[in-house]
């Protein structure tokens, strides 16, 4: 099963994928985590990459989608996978039907994550993750049970460079309304949409959803 998150940056896109990918095995391929590995590194693509993340700007399809084309390739994503990131513009999910369709597969669900906008800047703000395992934590919301440690590797937490900046995270959020919305609609067509929303003002968050999603993808 091929599974696409959808929701602007501090939804819990990552977080519910996480919890997904743990119980039905299938890889939670994250173009962030790739990106931010990269630039760490100081790649070529993580050059270029760097150049537009830190505007708070999407990378270009031409850095993102032979890259997400070489991950989907990988033995561990022949059953399933769980992109966590991509596609965020129309041409971007047009590309990865046709990446799809070459091995016989399509996109089965498409989980669309809704949190009110302020909720999603403070969330932004007060992320931290672990550089190591990747696990995500939030100052407020879940906090790990060692201040600033990783509850999972030990690791120190840090927090992302694109989430130090408020007029970053504004920009992230409009270029999301501009680019990733169309996505919503599109996906619904296709009959794969499930929106669900997350919000501490319903006291519903990922964990909540990503154990419903589970259940729906073992009766599916």
């Amino acid at each position: 099963m091929y599974i696409i998150m959808l929701g602007a940056q501090g939804t819990g896109k990552g977080t519910v994928a996480g919890l997904i990918s743990k119980e039905t095995n299938y890889p939670q391929i994250s173009t962030g985590d790739i990106f931010r590995q990269n630039i760490k590194d100081k790649t070529e693509l993580g050059i270029e990459a760097d150049k537009y993340i830190s505007q708070g700007n999407l990378v270009p399809d031409e850095i993102t989608v032979p890259m997400v084309t070489n991950r989907l390739s990988d033995k561990d994503a022949e059953n399933g996978a769980i992109l966590d990131g991509f596609p965020r513009t129309i041409e971007q999910a047009q590309k990865l039907d046709e990446i799809l369709a070459k091995g016989g597969k399509k996109v089965d669900l498409v989980i669309n994550l809704t949190t009110p906008k302020e909720e999603l800047i403070d969330r932004m703000i007060t992320r931290r993750v672990c550089p190591k395992c990747k696990s995500t934590f939030n100052i407020k919301l879940c906090p790990p049970k060692v201040e600033g440690i990783c509850d999972n590797c030990g690791e120190k937490l840090v927090q992302r460079e694109d989430d130090s900046n408020p007029e970053a995270i504004q920009r992230r959020l409009e270029i999301y309304k501009e680019k990733t919305s169309p996505l919503v609609e599109h996906y619904k067509k296709q009959g794969v949409l499930r929106t669900e929303t997350i919000s501490i003002s319903i006291n519903r968050m990922a964990n909540d959803v990503a154990k419903e999603v589970v259940e729906y993808i073992k009766n599916k």
